[in-house]
């Protein structure tokens, strides 16, 4: 995938296949580490360890309308490519944490893309609330749509001018605190 939000809405995917409510997601920028980290957590049904031990295999799938699962695989090359690994820990009934570690300045390291489009999409889904933090260099920025919510008075937030407002504000404050430019 050309961009690392996709990978990370692949992620996302899974999680509301396994029936999670709330999804949080972690970018963290360190250019004086060198280190990019994306963390995607979901309190989900999470996987045997049976399924934790395949889920990376290209050839392995738990969907029945196709018979591989790409994703984590994808992902997992990506890491690897560009010096880093991918860990992803799961237990039955508490959800699943996907962890990607990079290097941050590798010629291969896929830009991050228009997270904030990725964060619009997620909250399309009523049934699932989500936290999203992103880091850079020690700056951050924190979305949670239970707090979006609460704000405005609202049980939902899908409307699209909400939407389209909450995209903007994503897009600006991941900008303000330096992130998401590479």
């Amino acid at each position: 995938m050309r961009e690392l939000s996709l990978h990370i809405m692949d992620i996302v995917e899974n999680s509301i296949n396994a029936n999670a409510t709330i999804i949080e997601i972690y970018v963290l920028e360190d250019t004086l580490k060198n280190s990019f980290v994306i963390k995607v957590k979901d309190n989900g049904k999470g996987m045997s360890e049976e399924i934790l031990k395949n889920v990376k295999d290209p050839f392995f799938t738990t969907r029945t309308t196709r018979k591989v699962g790409l994703g984590l695989s994808l992902f997992e090359s990506t890491c690897l490519r560009c010096n880093g690994n991918l860990k992803i820990n799961s237990e039955i009934g508490k959800g699943t944490e996907v962890i990607a570690y990079m290097e941050y300045n590798h010629i291969d390291r896929p830009p991050l893309g228009r997270i904030e489009d990725t964060i619009v999409s997620i909250l399309l889904n009523p049934n699932v609330d989500l936290i999203y933090e992103h880091s850079f260099n020690g700056k951050k920025f924190k979305f949670d749509s239970r707090e979006v919510k609460k704000v405005l008075g609202l049980q939902e937030i899908n409307n699209p001018e909400i939407l389209l407002w909450l995209k903007e504000f994503i897009r600006e404050n991941i900008t303000e605190i330096g992130g998401g430019a590479s």
